[in-house]
């Protein structure tokens, strides 16, 4: 496991890029990092150095901080106020997973499926990441895991 420096010290500590398997058996790098809610914005710029190094195409960069973005905010907002993002790819996919410890999801197949009113307040950040990637959530009373994934070119 190497420590990859980040300008944020509060992320510093805690971001670790490890080698996860791929389904062909060699490994990827993945950046696997904990947030909480005053760092968002420097986790926008670290999954946007990484993406680029996993070899997201960079005309998809903003589709995919966008997406990362959402899911890390709903995570700080709606899962107990932080959580844990994984990034790495499979070869073909960026695949991005966010997870919470919150008391998890009611209706998670049909959740951010509907554009919300316009002058809804939220409701927004589900509806986003199901735009730019396929969502899969798993949910339960310790907590929500959304995987995203998009493609890297």
């Amino acid at each position: 496991m190497v420590v990859v420096p980040e300008q944020s010290s509060a992320l510093r500590t805690r971001k670790r890029l490890n080698r996860a398997p791929s389904a062909a058996g060699w490994t990827t790098p993945r950046l696997d990092l904990a947030f909480a809610a005053g760092e968002l914005a420097a986790l926008r710029t670290a999954v946007a150095a990484h993406a680029i190094a996993l070899g997201l195409e960079p005309a998809r960069l903003e589709d995919a901080a966008l997406v990362v973005h959402e899911l890390c905010g709903n995570a700080v907002m709606h899962g107990g106020g932080a959580g844990r993002l994984a990034l790495w790819t499979d070869g073909a996919r960026l695949i991005c997973q966010v997870s919470d410890s919150g008391g998890g999801m009611d209706q998670a197949a049909r959740t951010g499926t509907e554009l919300p009113p316009p002058r809804s307040a939220g409701g927004r950040g589900l509806w986003l990441a199901r735009r730019f990637s396929a969502v899969r959530i798993s949910t339960g009373p310790t907590g929500t895991t959304v995987t995203a994934e998009l493609p890297l070119r």
